[in-house]
């Protein structure tokens, strides 16, 4: 049975591209998509996923809110924290205290990838560094 992934992000296109990179591999499998921190939520409790790959700045509710609601739901959720700001040291203390296991600049869909495998082996994946310019397209401003 597949891994089931869900991804939310404000931004269709990086949703689409985000899609397509992580059903390259057939042991994974996107069960769903939301557009805010609110349909997160709803569609983590819906469909049960085994990993969220949550935006940090999204309307209605961002991903750091979006977590903490998910990980009341679920009952070992992994939780991805994406994002195009710096990924600093309070950040990831941040992002650690809403219950995310790993966080990653968009920078590069590779570190998306890279991310989930760790949290699939039980490992964090903080990223600490510079944000790069994103390999996705430029009106990913979250």
């Amino acid at each position: 049975m597949p891994i089931r992934i869900l991804i939310a992000d404000d931004d269709v296109s990086i949703r689409r591209l985000l899609r397509r990179l992580l059903e390259e591999r057939p042991e994974w499998q996107v069960c769903g998509e939301a557009s805010n921190g609110q349909e997160a939520v709803f569609q983590a409790d819906k469909l049960k996923p085994e990993v969220a790959v949550l935006d940090l700045a999204m309307p209605c509710m961002n991903g750091l809110e979006a977590a903490r609601e998910i990980s009341k739901i679920l009952p070992r959720p992994f939780l991805l924290l994406l994002t195009v700001q710096e990924v600093s040291s309070q950040l990831i203390n941040e992002a650690r205290d809403a219950g995310f296991q790993g966080a990653v600049s968009k920078g590069t869909g590779a570190e998306v990838v890279k991310g989930i495998e760790s949290l699939l082996c039980n490992q964090t994946f903080f990223k600490p560094g510079p944000a790069k310019l994103p390999a996705f397209p430029s009106s990913a401003a979250s």
